[in-house]
């Protein structure tokens, strides 16, 4: 995701005074860092934390390691440590906002952002990371929006904006929002002139009966506006984001509730089965996020749509990325998925 750009170096003026020494053995813990070697960087970095407790570049550097390892609350520990040491540096403040940002504490992860600005007032990375947090929220807002009224073709336009912006959502490929129609104003139908009386002994005017009569008079009541029909792309949009929402947030059930009751399982298991391996292989890493890229609606029918996007999975375990495609079917105004399919 775009706000995750996390700091490796600290700034040049906590570099001034360190020895040959000590800048050999930081650049070999880098590089062992680097090779994703992480057991051995982190030995070699305590061992300089040994010699140097307070030494800022060797704390930022495990701080590092730890989050590449996915120790996210030992990161935490680290980076909040040396903010309290060294308040006027603006990275460790910046990496903690980053990890606050992969676990969905957006409201978290800006007040450490703008903590990191207000130390350096230049520090674009900051700056970027803080519009990619507050187009986060954004997003949530809009689709809280949708989720109480599906119909609000505004929050749909911008909801897809925001996801453009952020990565998590379509390319600009897309719908044209519906605008509100106006009322349709019915006039009345001009009263008919009167009949003009035969010359001869004239007919007595016929009356009509007052039902009738009145029912003639009234005008007729303007059409109420018809209302704009929700956009079935973004809500299918939606559903695929709040799935994957769920599986970043390592919500089971949740997750498990975005299935169709029908749903082809892949191999063709039964489903108590399926269900009981998705739950160990989420309920088991520490962390999980799930980026959803460039995805792409085609609507098969008023219930049936089809979702094509690229999958980007990270954990504490495992990093990998693949095309995927879900089968989509509108049972009871949600969008399930009914078939997942790897590889196109």
């Amino acid at each position: 995701m775009a706000f995750q750009r996390i700091v490796r170096a600290l700034l040049f003026g906590v570099l001034l005074g360190a020895s040959a020494a000590h800048a050999d053995d930081m650049q070999q813990a880098n590089a062992l860092l680097k090779a994703g070697h992480y057991p051995q960087a982190l030995e070699h970095v305590n061992r300089l934390i040994a010699a140097k407790p307070q030494d800022p570049q060797a704390r930022f550097l495990k701080g590092l390691i730890l989050t590449e390892q996915g120790d996210t609350k030992d990161a935490i520990e680290v980076f909040q440590k040396l903010t309290q040491d060294y308040p006027d540096l603006p990275e460790p403040y910046n990496n903690l906002a980053v990890i606050y940002a992969g676990q969905g504490q957006y409201e978290r992860a800006r007040t450490e952002l703008e903590k990191s600005i207000r130390t350096h007032s230049s520090y674009a990375t900051a700056y970027e990371n803080l519009g990619d947090v507050y187009a986060r929220l954004a997003s949530r807002a809009y689709d809280k929006a949708l989720q109480l009224d599906s119909s609000n073709s505004t929050a749909q336009s911008k909801l897809m904006l925001v996801r453009s912006l952020v990565g998590a959502g379509p390319q600009p490929v897309a719908t044209v929002a519906g605008k509100v129609a106006k009322p349709v104003e019915v006039a009345a139908a001009p009263p008919s002139p009167a009949p003009t009386p035969a010359p001869a002994q004239p007919e007595p005017e016929a009356k009509s009966p007052p039902a009738v009569a009145a029912a003639a008079e009234k005008p007729p009541a303007p059409e109420s506006a018809p209302k704009p029909a929700a956009d079935p792309r973004s809500e299918v949009l939606a559903a695929v984001d709040a799935w994957a929402s769920a599986w970043s947030s390592r919500d089971v059930d949740a997750y498990l509730a975005h299935y169709a009751p029908d749903f082809e399982t892949p191999r063709g298991e039964p489903r108590s089965a399926w269900e009981k391996l998705r739950r160990s292989r989420i309920a088991g890493p520490k962390s999980i996020a799930v980026e959803i890229k460039s995805p792409e609606v085609t609507r098969v029918s008023d219930t049936a749509a089809r979702v094509t996007f690229h999958q980007v999975y990270r954990s504490d375990r495992f990093s990998g990325s693949s095309n995927k495609t879900l089968d989509m079917v509108k049972i009871d105004g949600r969008w399930m998925i009914r078939q997942e399919r790897v590889g196109g």
